[in-house]
């Protein structure tokens, strides 16, 4: 018998038969994971670059590696046990528990019971899940993917046939006995006694906040695990918000609160290639334009394209920019990157706190001192303010406001390529978004404050000291994700260019290119790039960063000299290493004259860290306010450890000025003539402040005459 007659033998099986054996073998294979990145720009119209694929880049120590560890093994954890604590569990404080979990369940019908909480709590657990699949892309956690099913489960059976979900809607018309989950009920109003639940009754119920988060977790978790539970969650989702624009725009257009869903709307095109979802993301956007009585609070009072400065609610505003930057990504409507390039500047040059921070005041009015026409002015909370409007003190700066900064200008980079926005995302990372959380990972500002002292004589809204759990929990679950993803941001690729962003010890490793990154950045600005394996790189792209004045880059060793575009092109192979060495130094900086309460005083700076005082490294314990830096201060660089971190302080020798206190009742008075002492500080970064117990800290201090 030859081979031939062996095979033909062998193959002798019905067709059935191997219908049901492939399809037993393709069940039984385990979900894929998708080559998709965070934002997957691949194929945009304008897009200059794409994600790496989401897990392909791993911290493997060093400042990352170390609060990757922290955020994966304790924040996710805590925080689950955080939304999984029923309402009528009461803490020491007497506060009651989140309940975000339990309104899930009995949206579902799993348990009985009624909603609690805040309206935006759905989204916040979305953000929460999204963080969850970002680290288990890494990690591949059974226990954390089981974790993740779990919730996933009774999101599914909340969701309304219509695709519309809203934990108090769904819950009310549970409790009122009418099948929601059936036919066509979208807008259904329920009133229970004097409980009045209805989808988009206000903007404040947050549900197109909440299904744009739904969307984007539905689609990290599909490219996280392979599986599609929550991404068919997040595309009904989708397909209720097309259907509500085609049937009631006019509705819709009222209720665009912190617009995630138009960041949702775009990566839903990118997923599904479906132009369904593209004409979405056109036509939410297009919507705005339609607004009667507008607000510049929500930047609906003037036309979308009639917009060149930042204005309003500071986290509205971002993620509307953000939204708006997805769209030119996919339409390369010229008149847009007018607006966002023009909006994007102003921020950044009038706007922005030195650490970050956006929408400087609690309370503001537009427009605010500039017109004669009062009825005109509105008040605007979390507010963008004037041009150097910056108080130090009293200032806001929700953290979500710096994490739609970096959305924003993680959009304008990929579509222009422009290192400019990248000198933003990392000080975002290094400084307005990872001060947001403890260095334990277990409690979160809300707000972010450039002072604290005991002095002042207001208790503002939102304390200045971090909390487990804030009543209004936005931000801890959005830090988290954010900070989950930082190693997304790190690389991103073109064909055979590869761009470097972010340094910190790590690996990327695609189905063609594997770099090793080795570094102690951001404590030491040496930084060594070694190819593992290499298919066609021609280009690479480093980062320079702005705060760096003196560098040197070579490869294998030999100096290619001063590199301002930090374009290293040459046919690279297996073995070679390209070592950036970016020089650092304490720096004193100073803010624009116009900036009144940052007048006279000077931040200090190193490398990208930004640092701050804590009053019990003041020698002697003297008041923050007696304190002067001399411009010509010899800071030494020291290593210290707070609460496990290790970092790199700053010691010198300062001034102290008066030590007179001031009482409430004086206003003023003549100047003392008292000679300046010396006296010793210490500096640490501004994002470790808040974890050595209640003191006072400032980030700006005053300049020594």
């Amino acid at each position: 018998m030859n081979e031939e007659t062996i095979a033909i033998k062998t193959v002798k099986v019905s067709s059935i038969s191997l219908f049901y054996l492939f399809t037993f073998l393709f069940l039984s294979l385990p979900a894929q994971a998708q080559e998709r990145g965070l934002t997957d720009m691949g194929l945009s119209q304008q897009a200059k670059m794409k994600n790496t694929p989401l897990g392909a880049v791993k911290w493997t120590g060093g400042f990352w590696g170390d609060r990757f560890n922290v955020l994966s093994h304790t924040t996710i954890w805590d925080m689950w046990n955080t939304w999984d604590t029923p309402w009528e569990t009461l803490d020491e404080k007497g506060a009651h528990g989140s309940n975000g979990f339990r309104n899930f369940e009995v949206a579902a019908g799993t348990v009985q019971g009624k909603h609690h909480g805040p309206p935006f709590h759905d989204g916040d657990m979305y953000k929460w899940l999204e963080a969850c699949a970002t680290v288990y892309a890494i990690s591949k956690d059974p226990k954390l993917d089981a974790l993740m099913d779990k919730f996933i489960e009774q999101v599914r059976l909340s969701q309304r046939n219509d695709g519309y979900i809203h934990t108090p809607v769904v819950i009310s018309e549970r409790n009122a006995g009418i099948d929601s989950h059936s036919g066509d009920n979208t807008n259904i109003g329920i009133e229970i006694g004097n409980d009045h639940k209805k989808a988009f009754a206000s903007r404040l119920n947050f549900e197109t906040y909440n299904l744009g988060h739904l969307m984007t977790a539905g689609i990290v978790h599909k490219r996280a695990t392979g599986k599609t539970t929550l991404f068919e969650c997040g595309r009904r989702a989708a397909d209720f918000l097309y259907n509500f624009l085609t049937n009631d725009a006019a509705e819709l257009s009222r209720n665009a609160i912190c617009p995630s869903h138009y960041m949702g709307a775009a990566e839903m095109y990118r997923e599904t290639g479906d132009e369904k979802y593209l004409t979405l993301a056109k036509g939410l956007i297009a919507i705005r334009d339609s607004v009667t009585n507008g607000e510049d609070h929500n930047q609906d009072r003037h036309k979308l394209r009639d917009q060149y400065e930042a204005m309003g609610h500071a986290v509205r505003a971002n993620y509307l920019y953000a939204g708006v930057a997805d769209l030119y990504a996919e339409t390369g409507e010229e008149q847009l990157m007018k607006n966002l390039s023009a909006i994007w500047d102003d921020i950044v040059q009038h706007k922005i706190y030195i650490m970050g921070g956006c929408g400087a005041l609690y309370d503001g009015v537009s427009p605010d001192g500039t017109t004669y026409d009062q009825p005109s002015i509105q008040q605007i909370h979390q507010a963008y303010g004037r041009q150097f409007q910056l108080p130090q003190e009293a200032a806001h700066n929700e953290i979500c406001a710096q994490i739609g900064m970096l959305l924003f200008s993680w959009r304008m980079f990929q579509t222009t390529a422009d290192s400019k926005y990248v000198d933003i995302i990392e000080n975002e990372l290094y400084n307005g978004i990872l001060s947001g959380i403890s260095l334990d990972g277990k409690d979160y500002f809300y707000t972010e404050a450039l002072r604290r002292t005991a002095e002042f004589p207001y208790t503002m809204r939102w304390p200045k000291q971090r909390q487990h759990y804030i009543s209004c929990f936005c931000c801890p679950p959005n830090t988290t994700r954010t900070l989950c993803q930082t190693q997304e941001y790190a690389y991103a690729q073109k064909g055979s260019s590869l761009w470097v962003n972010l340094y910190g010890n790590n690996t990327l490793t695609t189905k063609d290119l594997v770099v090793e990154q080795t570094t102690d950045y951001p404590w030491d600005g040496k930084v060594t790039l070694t190819f593992k394996k290499v298919k066609d790189c021609q280009s690479v792209i480093l980062h320079i960063p702005d705060w760096c004045d003196e560098y040197t880059i070579s490869v294998n060793g030999e100096d290619l000299g001063h590199h301002p575009s930090g374009i290293v092109n040459r046919k690279f192979k297996k073995g070679d290493v390209i070592v950036a060495d970016f020089k650092m130094r304490p720096r004193l900086i100073e803010a624009n004259p116009l900036v009144e309460e940052a007048r006279n005083q000077v931040a200090v700076k190193r490398g990208p860290i930004v640092y701050c005082l804590e009053g019990q490294d003041i020698e002697g314990g003297h008041r923050i306010s007696d304190i002067a830096i001399p411009a010509d201060i010899q800071l030494k660089e020291v290593r210290m450890e707070i609460a496990g971190h290790s970092f790199t302080a700053l010691e010198g020798e300062a001034c102290l000025y008066g030590n007179q206190k001031w009482d409430n009742h004086t206003l003023y008075r003549e100047v003392s003539s008292q000679p300046a002492k010396k006296v010793r500080i210490r500096l640490i970064p501004y994002y470790a402040w808040d974890n050595r117990g209640y003191q006072d800290m400032s980030l700006w201090l005053n300049l020594a005459p």
